[in-house]
């Protein structure tokens, strides 16, 4: 753990488990004792539950039909109902504390196909129903360049909690903008915390190394119920995540103790209803 960077507590909302056992050695050795999973490249559904149930408590599974899986794609542009079906099936085991990584827009990134979904189409309505009925926040991954759509969504389903990853990677106006405007919209801030963003050096909220803007500060602080945070952690390699765990936690340091404490933990935990 970098110098610089108190231990403070957290719950990682947002990890791509890959490697359960690497996860749980970074988050014995990182002080972090839940975080939100999300399946990887080398996990799915199956092996998220399997996991949770080894370790309950620890880590908290979402589960996912996002169309960067080549088996889940046809549906998004087809007939969502039978892939709908699924999903509540896996609601109903109440193994799953949520909806997502739902990647309705996505760009284009190594290993990953571009997806451009209508936040309105049947699949995404779908989740969302699902997701209102069984009470359980849904994380969507929706790039701005779909932003019309996406808040129509949130419209919709006024009483379903969003989970935005990333925060669509929204500039600071657009963020205050959405999250005026969205009294269910959670803006997470999972790589928005990196030194430097291997898309877009424009992503980070931080101003240099150390310091984050301090307009980002005075939103977090306008708003402390409304962001949670991540490390986007894939298990790929462990002084990668470390670092993104650094980062995490030299946002956290900067937030009042009160806005610290709802944005490291009690937010999440109030939205998975723990």
């Amino acid at each position: 753990m970098a110098q610089d960077s108190p231990a403070i507590p957290f719950v990682d909302a947002h990890v791509h488990m890959n490697k359960p056992a690497a996860l749980l050695q970074l988050m014995d050795s990182e002080a972090i004792d839940r975080a939100i999973v999300f399946w990887g490249r080398d996990s799915d559904n199956g092996t998220l539950a399997d996991a949770a149930r080894a370790h309950p408590g620890r880590l908290i599974p979402f589960l996912s039909v996002s169309p960067e899986r080549r088996r889940y794609r046809a549906f998004w542009s087809g007939d969502a109902k039978p892939l709908l079906g699924e999903v509540e099936a896996l609601l109903e085991t109440g193994v799953y504390k949520g909806i997502g990584e739902i990647s309705v827009v996505h760009f284009p990134s190594r290993g990953f196909p571009e997806a451009d979904f209508d936040p309105l189409g049947a699949m995404m309505t779908g989740l969302m129903r699902l997701a209102e009925r069984f009470g359980v926040p849904i994380t969507i991954h929706c790039e701005i360049t779909r932003l019309r759509e996406f808040e129509s969504l949130l419209d919709a389903f006024p009483d379903v909690q969003v989970i935005w990853a990333h925060g669509g990677y929204t500039p600071y106006f657009l963020a205050r903008r959405m999250i005026e405007r969205h009294g269910n919209l959670v803006y997470e801030l999972s790589a928005r915390t990196y030194l430097r963003h291997r898309r877009s050096p424009d992503y980070t909220i931080f101003r240099n190394e150390t310091k984050v803007w301090p307009r980002w500060l005075e939103l977090i602080e306008d708003y402390p119920t409304r962001f949670v945070v991540g490390s986007d952690g894939s298990q790929r390699r462990v002084d990668s995540d470390r670092a993104k765990t650094d980062r995490v936690r030299l946002l956290l340091s900067q937030l009042s103790t009160e806005t610290r404490r709802l944005v490291a933990t009690d937010n999440i935990l109030r939205l998975i209803g723990q």
